[in-house]
C-alpha cells in the first residue's frame, strides 16, 4: 500500500511540475514578444522619416533578431505601431508596441 501511495504522490508532483513549467514557458514567450515589439517599434520609429516601408523593414530586422515575427506594422505620421508574435512549444504569444517622437506636454 505504501508503494502505491508513494507512486500517487510522485505523479502529483510530476503533474504540478509540468503545469508550472508550461506556465513559465508561456510567461517567457510573452515577455520575449513584448521585448521584440518594444525594440522593433523604437528602431522603426527612428526610421519613420524615411517612410513606412523603411520603418517597417528596420523594425522587422530587430524583431527577427529577437526570434519573433511581425504580424502588423503601421506608420501614422511619425508614430509606428508594431504587432509581433512569438511561437514556442508552449504556444504563441503576441504583443503590440507604439513608438514615436516625444511630444511636449500641454
Amino acid at each position: 500500500m505504501s508503494s502505491l501511495y508513494a507512486l500517487g504522490v510522485g505523479l502529483v508532483f510530476v503533474a504540478a511540475g509540468t503545469v508550472v513549467a508550461v506556465d513559465g514557458a508561456h510567461l517567457v514567450a510573452r515577455e520575449q514578444a513584448r521585448t521584440a515589439a518594444d525594440l522593433g517599434a523604437l528602431a522603426g520609429a527612428a526610421a519613420a522619416i524615411e517612410g513606412a516601408a523603411a520603418a517597417c523593414e528596420r523594425a522587422g530586422r530587430i524583431v527577427a533578431a529577437n526570434a519573433a515575427t511581425v504580424t502588423a506594422c503601421r506608420l501614422d505620421g511619425l508614430d509606428l505601431t508594431l504587432s509581433v508574435q512569438v511561437v514556442t512549444g508552449a504556444g504563441a504569444a503576441e504583443a503590440t508596441a507604439v513608438a514615436g517622437p516625444v511630444r511636449e506636454a500641454t
